[in-house]
């Protein structure tokens, strides 16, 4: 079974449910590879992509499916699971399946959401705009606290450089760390955001190497969206690892955070 007692928390799974077959396939594989390198798997798929490029892209397969799936996907893994919230109505019922409520990026600002997010008493996971400066975040995360809740994480994923591009300021982890632990989302901070024309584009080969930056900076958690044919995925496809790339992260994970141990190394 997955050791939730570690500290360092991994959150790893296909963009979006493509169908139950699919999302049991991609929470078991994952949970015998987080097995094989004792790290502590939170299960991450999205039942509505709500904000993508185009009307005609695939959402998913909506709230209730969704919320469906991933309750099967905890009762056969025994995983924790995450996935995203887009409205306050949403949130009281996915709160009833999910262990770690994320508020999308692009909506990381909106204050009815977090504030209705941080009532639920669940961990909160605010993804940083793409148009945030990290002190901004700040005052995200105080929405949440507000409510009494104070398991928040705040993710990084890449803050927009010109048109459909973003970068990675490495000095935000470190910002961040003062308002809540951070995660770095390694495949969306390579995301080439619409740049397909209907739908985003990425560079998926940047992944690894960002987030052993980010490793060396100082991070609490990793993000990563992983598919077992990228380039059949219905969402995301450019900017996600494969299977074959996930265990060679989650190996290098591992033995990053026993180095960091065995010499002492503080942030």
């Amino acid at each position: 079974m997955i050791n939730y007692d570690n500290s360092f928390v991994l959150i790893a799974g296909p963009c979006v449910i493509e169908s139950e077959e699919h999302c049991l396939f991609m929470a078991k594989t994952l949970k015998k590879l987080a097995e094989k390198y004792d790290l502590s798997l939170v299960f991450k798929s999205s039942f509505d992509k709500a904000n993508r490029t185009s009307i005609s892209s695939y959402r998913g397969p909506g709230f209730e499916e969704g919320l469906r799936i991933l309750q099967k996907v905890k009762d056969e893994t025994g995983l924790k699971v995450i996935s995203d919230v887009h409205e306050t109505c949403q949130v009281k019922k996915a709160a009833e399946v999910l262990d770690i409520i994320q508020v999308p990026a692009l909506l990381s600002r909106q204050t009815d959401l977090l504030v209705a997010c941080g009532k639920t008493g669940k961990t909160v996971n605010i993804k940083k705009g793409q148009f945030i400066a990290p002190e901004n975040m700040g005052k995200a995360i105080e929405k949440v606290k507000s409510t009494g809740n104070d398991n928040v994480y705040v993710t990084e994923r890449g803050t927009s450089f010109g048109y459909n591009n973003l970068v990675v300021d490495f000095r935000s982890l470190i910002i961040m760390k003062q308002f809540a632990p951070v995660i770095f989302d390694c495949t969306h901070s390579v995301q080439l955001p619409s740049a397909a024309g209907s739908c985003s584009s990425g560079k998926h080969e940047y992944a690894f190497p960002l987030l052993r930056g980010a490793l060396a900076v100082g991070i609490d958690g990793a993000f990563m969206e992983v598919h077992h044919n990228p380039k059949s995925a219905l969402c995301d496809g450019p900017n996600m690892l494969d299977l074959e790339e996930a265990d060679e992260v989650f190996k290098y994970i591992t033995k990053f955070l026993k180095w960091k141990d065995e010499h002492g190394f503080k942030y």
